[in-house]
């Protein structure tokens, strides 16, 4: 078998729990090649980001050219982009059709509050990237600093589903919002729904919430789980419902593991299955 190839433009993560080496192992796990284009490194672990250099976006272009000058792209993934200029150089190469199956995980700040992008980077993702993705996959936080509301109101499935449409606006075929990553935000207490929405259709991805601390990553891995199954040939529908059940499976099996102090890792290579 030849594997499809995946490209991820992400930063790095020094505590190897989300960034490109969490989409790493999720394109191990699922069976694509895994082609990188880094953006940024961070100075991090389980409980805190503590330093960001963020590479100049002409790295990440000549990275990408490298990439695609070489080798066939099946599928593609963005994560953490640090600048706007990026973004912006992103969202050029996207123009030119050099980025096929576009998923883009708009990160804006970290689980524990550290912004991981410079100032005008909402506006550049609005504005520039948004518009060439097939699928968005903002948590309730990227989502609600996108539709420009409280984050705070997004407690219903009405209210998320309402910021998604108007996400949608901005360009993007399809909009996953990740309704279980905040606790405080649960619609309830059992369940973990996330919401698929398209121009014409709506999707609840309804699961159960999983009781652990160990959630490190688990919007990189759900993003680039997407684009793994793209790449595979499957549906967005498909490709969504596929990447949830992935990242279930990995919050449980890494459900009683003791990596740090903090939000630790997920088992995305199915160690505990």
């Amino acid at each position: 078998m030849q594997p499809q190839v995946v490209l991820t433009i992400a930063g790095s993560d020094s505590g190897g729990g989300a960034g490109i080496e969490a989409d790493l192992r999720t394109f191990a796990a699922l069976g694509v090649h895994g082609a990188v284009a880094l953006t940024a490194v961070t100075a991090q672990n389980t409980t805190s980001v503590t330093a960001v250099c963020a590479l100049e976006a002409e790295m990440v272009v000549a990275q990408v050219t490298a990439v695609t000058d070489d080798l066939t792209l099946a599928a593609v993934k963005t994560g953490m982009l640090a600048r706007p200029h990026t973004v912006e150089a992103v969202a050029q190469l996207a123009a030119r059709g050099l980025l096929p199956n576009l998923v883009v995980d708009p990160v804006l700040v970290s689980s524990s509050g550290h912004p991981l992008m410079e100032a005008g980077g909402t506006s550049a993702y609005r504005e520039a990237l948004l518009p060439y993705a097939l699928v968005a996959t903002p948590n309730l936080r990227e989502a609600a600093v996108l539709g420009g509301v409280d984050v705070r109101d997004l407690s219903s499935l009405e209210a998320i589903e309402a910021v998604g449409r108007e996400i949608l606006a901005l360009g993007p075929t399809y909009v996953v919002i990740k309704g279980g990553h905040f606790q405080e935000n649960a619609v309830t207490d059992e369940r973990a729904p996330d919401i698929l929405l398209s121009t014409d259709a709506r999707v609840i991805l309804d699961g159960p919430r999983i009781a652990t601390a160990n959630d490190h990553g688990t919007g990189c891995s759900l993003a680039a789980a997407t684009a793994s199954f793209l790449a595979r040939g499957f549906s967005v529908t498909d490709a969504v419902t596929a990447a949830k059940d992935f990242v279930a499976r990995a919050l449980a099996g890494a459900a009683d593991w003791t990596l740090g102090a903090g939000h630790g890792p997920i088992d995305h290579m199915g160690w505990n299955a």
